[in-house]
């Protein structure tokens, strides 16, 4: 049998691809060589939020006496929080087997490779058998990124050092935790076990946590953490990892920390290597795929979507891209818009972002007005978070005047950030915004406040 489409990869981009074709009516073939869901159901996106969730439930129980709640005798159990993501996880995988079935595509578990094309199609072998297709969508997804750090490959080995995989599955929480990287993965991972009992501590290399995210905001967000007692050393660079903890320069000077496990959190990469790319000749960019805007590589009828092709190592960027690449192949033209695509980190509080920071516009050399606003304009958000400091900050084009980015700290942050993705992505100018009805009272009215400030 010669299948229409070959999908490698049943993570975000591949298995939407998969459903999408097979219900467009593709024959389509999903090759998948670990769990359905990939990185982003098994080990990242789901099994984290729904241990922050537990985290999340655990503070407000003692933390609620302002609220004129006082709950006694509160107890976190790591073992039944891990269990309850283990169910979760299962749940939505057994239902992502379901969506191929209603879909009419057919899975095949194991490694892919891809050994080249003939007259019939693109060859792809999982165990030894050989599978054929006019099509092929790549969708390897990424893999954890290992610096080259003396003591790495010991810790791994010894159970020490953690990835983002390992950490979702301890049997104990940890009595110290040293997180090495202060981006998504383990700002979210400092915050659950910070809850659950560890004495946290972050080295980051650059001078604020949270990569990209507005400054302002990372400001207030490591402010938070430093409330809750979790430690930071920024401006460091991790040059050992020993037995029983870490080695970092700061300001020149060598410091040691001792830990009960490391977290090695710096980032994720492109997974290019050991599935056959060589043998099609698919071109590389930075250790990615190069795809352009229609998802297509160099190669006819091969596309690729998802962390591999490096662009945005977010799934929901992956499931868009995946559509994008199975329009084409149905002839239905489209294109991947990238502008609008929003970050969210899952912590407590909040943070969500999209489109320009003021930095980033202001080295484009983009002209821009803004309005930096309180939550606590928010009546809601008020009556909810006692204490609370989050900000919204709209950025506007002054130009065109319509939104070119909008940054938020706080909770409901990641539920009203794709409001935001809107507006941008039909680029509505800002006096039209204003007319717009938002119900009251919601978290979400601090949008229509900060453009009326503008």
């Amino acid at each position: 049998m010669i299948y229409d489409l070959i999908v490698l990869g049943g993570g975000p981009a591949g298995y939407l691809a998969a459903e999408r074709a097979g219900k467009a009516g593709l024959n389509t073939l999903l090759i998948e060589k670990a769990s359905l869901g990939g990185v982003c159901l098994n080990e990242g996106c789901i099994p984290s939020k729904t241990l922050l969730h537990s985290a999340k439930i655990y503070d407000y129980a003692r933390f609620s006496s302002a609220y004129g709640v006082t709950a006694e005798n509160v107890v976190f159990n790591h073992k039944k929080v891990i269990a309850r993501k283990n169910k979760v996880v299962k749940i939505l995988v057994s239902g992502v087997r379901n969506k191929m079935r209603a879909s009419n595509v057919t899975v095949v578990e194991g490694h892919g490779h891809i050994l080249g094309r003939d007259a019939n199609g693109i060859q792809v072998e999982v165990e030894n058998k050989v599978y054929q297709g006019h099509r092929l969508l790549i969708a390897t997804g990424s893999t954890p990124l290992l610096p080259p750090i003396p003591g790495v490959e010991e810790g791994l080995k010894s159970g020490f050092v953690l990835t983002s995989r390992e950490i979702l599955d301890l049997p104990e929480v940890p009595d110290s935790l040293v997180i090495i990287g202060g981006g998504v993965i383990g700002l979210e991972m400092a915050s659950y076990y910070n809850s659950a009992g560890s004495k946290v501590t972050i080295i980051e290399m650059q001078d604020q946590i949270a990569g990209e995210v507005d400054t302002q905001i990372a400001n207030i967000l490591m402010k938070n953490y430093q409330k809750n007692g979790i430690t930071f050393q920024l401006n460091s660079k991790v040059t050992e990892i020993l037995s029983d903890g870490v080695t970092y320069e700061y300001n020149g000077k060598r410091e040691t920390i001792k830990a009960d496990k490391v977290l090695m959190s710096v980032g994720r990469k492109p997974a290019v290597n050991g599935f056959g790319l060589e043998n099609l000749g698919v071109e590389l960019e930075h250790g990615a795929i190069k795809t352009d805007e229609y998802g297509k590589t160099n190669i006819p009828e091969v596309y690729a979507a998802g962390d591999v092709n490096g662009k945005y190592l977010l799934a929901h960027a992956a499931y868009r891209e995946a559509e994008v690449c199975v329009n084409n192949m149905l002839g239905n033209k489209d294109l991947m818009r990238y502008h609008a695509v929003p970050s969210v980190i899952y912590t407590n509080p909040e943070v969500a972002s999209i489109g320009e920071t003021e930095q980033s516009a202001a080295a484009k050399g983009i002209e821009f007005e803004k309005a930096n606003l309180s939550m606590r304009y928010s009546g809601r958000y008020l009556a909810e978070n006692e204490g609370g400091d989050g900000i919204c900050k709209v950025l506007v084009d002054k130009k065109y005047r319509h939104i070119i980015g909008v940054h938020m700290i706080g909770n409901y942050a990641s539920e009203i950030i794709y409001g935001a993705s809107i507006l941008m992505e039909t680029e509505m100018k800002i006096d039209d915004i204003q007319e717009i009805v938002f119900p009251h009272p919601t978290v979400s009215e601090i949008l229509r406040e900060a453009i009326f400030e503008i």
